[in-house]
């Protein structure tokens, strides 16, 4: 088994099935009010990555390509992490304009859906 473990906040292990073994920590610790920069540079690394191999695959040999794939890759990260991390919050904005939350009412009038418990007037019901 790996050493890695992804772990609940309470402790339990994600990965593997729980046999009460510590299986490490594979959390680096940083806070979560960071974690779209994170996602931001996850995000356009693993991007500009794969649109760096599809630009470098015509290259001849095996050695030419890797050399070329990761140069590109490097300048294409850089370029394309900082325009993640300032449009993503303006593109989030914009995807929760597009959409709706489940249960609320749409432009119809009509429930899509309604919470365990209530009914469609938003009232209690009982037993619920």
């Amino acid at each position: 088994m790996s050493p890695a473990c992804l772990h609940a906040s309470n402790g339990t292990c994600l990965a593997w099935h729980d046999d009460g073994k510590q299986h490490g920590r594979v959390m680096l610790g940083i806070p979560r009010r960071y974690s779209h920069f994170v996602f931001g540079i996850i995000q356009s690394g693993l991007t500009s990555l794969i649109a760096a191999g599809i630009a470098s695959f015509p290259a001849g040999s095996a050695m030419v390509f890797l050399r070329h794939w990761m140069v590109s890759w490097l300048f294409a990260w850089a370029a394309m992490l900082p325009i993640v991390l300032l449009a993503a919050p303006a593109i989030r904005a914009f995807s929760l304009r597009l959409t709706q939350e489940e249960g609320l009412v749409n432009r119809v009038g009509r429930h899509e859906k309604t919470p365990p418990g209530q009914s469609q007037a938003g009232r209690k019901v009982i037993g619920g």
